[in-house]
């Protein structure tokens, strides 16, 4: 599907104007997903990201409002349509004050639904993981199924389109340099300089030359003038990855720069303008390290213009078989090697594993399997020992996945089996008539799961 096909997914208890909607936005050449409770709709929300969502305001269980504020508080960037009846307008009128994009009154005249469809879309942006390779283009190193990661890369897209400084927050090994190089590569900058240092790996002594630059005679062994990376990103994006590490003194320096946009090189009496987008990534908490005086407030602001956090792995299982196979292709063809897959067992064990080093570590592991193996498939053996016998961090057992999130987890090992019933009651350790009774308690369809791969 391309940005011209925008999928709509629409939500009424009525099936006759359910399927009528349905009809009339095919017709006007959009992809449209249908759901006849809110409850199902946020099922499938779990499983894909529509462009857009027309929902009836009254339904039986979950109303539309009440589906709205959810969608609101965990997707932001996703328009709502309410469909309203003549005696709930005020509700309708006050919904939009709280977000909604628009309503509409039934019953509805198709042109000026459609009207209201166009401009829902043009507004909104397309989300990141329905676009087409070429227009996809920019984030096309960030392998991923992960509901949670496609409304970040939305996030990351809006943020592109502006100046604003990113402050990227994740574990090391999660991916934060990758979605820094994607927000350049969808930005206007994109045909100048990325531009990337990792603030912990330089001493304080030489982190400031490197930053600013020096001239001639600055300090011992400064035997010619230097660039520093501020001139070398100049047009383009900086990425200052670990800035948690930063030292104080540098700290302030730092500030002075991003507040004057100029950089006085060391050794240097004369200052020279910049023009660089800032992106910071760090896996510390800046807040609690302004608070033990480690980090400057001021700073912390000025590069928090706009917050993401990547998730660490083990929050996104439903990516580490595609991850691992996506690696496998790339290390096979490095290494000349023939390797089909990994064994279910040995895609078991990965996905059950706890990855501390992220995505990275799953990599090296990955790496280490395909050099060792001299089989078609990689064995539970091989990704054992690659691991080095690293206590394994089992999924949450069953008793406590349905006391705390039961749905989550149905939701995580129908994506990680791709909707096959059977191998996620078996990953679940149910069996299949148990299984069943649980999904239809959530309202899940595992056909929604396999239809996400197509």
């Amino acid at each position: 599907m391309t940005e011209s096909n925008p999928k709509i997914l629409i939500v009424d208890d009525d099936a006759d104007l359910l399927e009528l909607l349905s009809i009339r936005l095919t017709a006007a050449g959009y992809k449209t997903e249908l759901a006849q409770s809110a409850e199902i709709a946020l099922n499938y929300l779990d499983v894909s990201r529509p462009q857009l969502v027309i929902s009836d305001m009254q339904m039986s269980g979950m109303d539309g409002m009440k589906l709205f504020e959810h969608i609101h508080r965990t997707i932001p960037t996703l328009p709502v349509i309410i469909l309203t009846a003549h005696g709930t307008i005020p509700d309708a009128v006050a919904a939009t004050q709280q977000g909604v994009f628009g309503y509409l009154t039934k019953p509805f005249d198709s042109k000026i639904l459609l009207a209201q469809v166009v401009q829902a879309l043009r507004l909104a942006p397309a989300t990141a993981l329905q676009k087409d390779e070429s227009q996809a283009s920019w984030h096309k190193d960030i392998i991923t199924q992960s509901a949670v990661m496609e409304d970040i890369l939305t996030k990351a897209e809006l943020v592109a389109k502006g100046d604003a400084s990113v402050l990227i927050y994740g574990e090391s090994g999660a991916g934060k340099e990758l979605f820094a190089h994607a927000i350049h590569d969808a930005s206007k900058r994109h045909h100048r300089p990325f531009v990337a240092v990792n603030c912990a790996a330089i001493p304080e002594q030489l982190l400031e030359s490197e930053l600013f630059g020096h001239v001639k005679g600055a300090f011992t062994g400064a035997v010619r003038d230097h660039k520093g990376l501020f001139q070398l990103a100049e047009g383009g994006t900086l990425l200052l990855d670990e800035i948690g590490d930063m030292p104080l003194p540098l700290q302030v320096k730092l500030l002075r720069v991003l507040q004057e946009r100029q950089v006085r090189p060391v050794g240097s009496v004369q200052t020279i303008p910049v023009d660089v987008r800032i992106i910071s990534a760090t896996h510390r908490d800046l807040l609690a390290e302004i608070g033990t005086g480690s980090f400057r407030e001021d700073l912390y602001y000025r590069l928090k213009v706009v917050a993401l956090t990547i998730p660490a792995l083990s929050q996104r299982r439903e990516d580490i078989p595609m991850l691992a196979n996506h690696f496998l292709n790339l290390l096979s063809a490095k290494y000349d090697k023939k390797i089909n897959g990994f064994s279910p067992d040995a895609m078991e064990m990965l996905v059950r594993a706890s990855w501390p080093g992220n995505v990275r570590q799953l990599m090296n592991v990955v790496e280490q399997c395909v050099v060792l193996s001299t089989a078609a498939l990689i064995s539970p053996v091989l990704v054992y020992d690659a691991m080095q016998k690293e206590e394994e961090e089992v999924l949450v057992s069953f008793e406590d996945a349905r006391r705390h999130f039961e749905r989550d987890y149905l939701v995580r090992v129908l994506k990680i089996t791709v909707g096959n019933v059977t191998k996620a009651a078996g990953l679940a350790k149910r069996n299949r008539t148990e299984f069943y009774k649980l999904l239809q308690r959530h309202q899940l369809d595992p056909s929604l799961f396999k239809q996400s791969q197509n």
